[in-house]
């Protein structure tokens, strides 16, 4: 199965979920959207697996190589640990950890549980908007004395991100948080969808019920597109 035909299976299977779906979402940079991605409905166990065969066979595709997997709380939690139990099922077995929000102050303590971070850690989350949690991430995994060394979301919404300016005014800048991952950071991003499969999608699709929003999905992509 080529990248592409992976892509346009994923957007088929989270549109069944209503994971991906159409209708008017406000962003959190304020834009109000045609269309949205919403991870915490792949909801129950077979959804779950399939999200993280997903993930696997793009990541090992990728040829991107990382030595463990961290998953940032919240959403990054499950999401990390079903690609570590399908990359183990599918012969790849690394480590996993994560982390707390808030440091416990009994047991073992502090904020990170799991495996030690060490060595080329991948980053597993949903989406990427303006790249902050990933920043969050990379932090975290630096104070370890580890290497953050990827990240893998699901989609890429292959937008503008936003960042504040001299006076505190959030302004669109002209790249995505995904760019700027992969050219300032430095980073590798594995997706398994984006934004132009979507299109691609809504461009052969026969249901006339998805068909419609073909054309609102475009004016915001040509709004706020990289």
């Amino acid at each position: 199965m080529n990248n592409n035909n992976l892509a346009q299976d994923f957007v088929k299977f989270a549109l069944a979920c209503g994971v991906l779906g159409f209708g008017e979402f406000k962003t959190k940079a304020g834009r109000l959207s045609p269309y949205f991605f919403n991870a915490g409905l792949f909801d129950d166990g077979v959804k779950l697996g399939k999200l993280a065969e997903f993930y696997a066979k793009s990541l090992l595709a990728s040829g991107i190589e990382f030595d463990m997997i961290f998953g940032p709380a919240y959403k990054g939690i499950p999401l990390g640990a079903a690609v570590a139990v399908e990359l183990a099922r599918q012969g790849r077995n690394v480590p996993f950890a994560y982390n707390r929000k808030e440091a416990k102050d009994h047991g073992e303590g502090g904020h990170l549980v799991g495996a030690p971070l060490k060595g080329r850690v991948l980053i597993v989350d949903d989406v990427m908007s303006a790249g902050t949690a990933t920043r969050e991430s990379i932090a975290l995994i630096q104070a370890a004395g580890a290497t953050p060394a990827a990240v893998a979301i699901a989609l890429d919404r292959q937008e503008k991100a936003t960042e504040k300016d001299a006076t505190g005014a959030v302004v669109d800048v002209p790249y995505s948080a995904v760019q700027f991952v992969r050219n300032q950071l430095g980073m590798q991003v594995c997706t398994i969808a984006s934004l132009k499969d979507l299109l691609d999608y809504l461009a052969t699709t026969a249901d006339p019920s998805q068909q419609v929003h073909e054309t609102a999905i475009k004016a915001y992509r040509d709004r706020y597109g990289v």
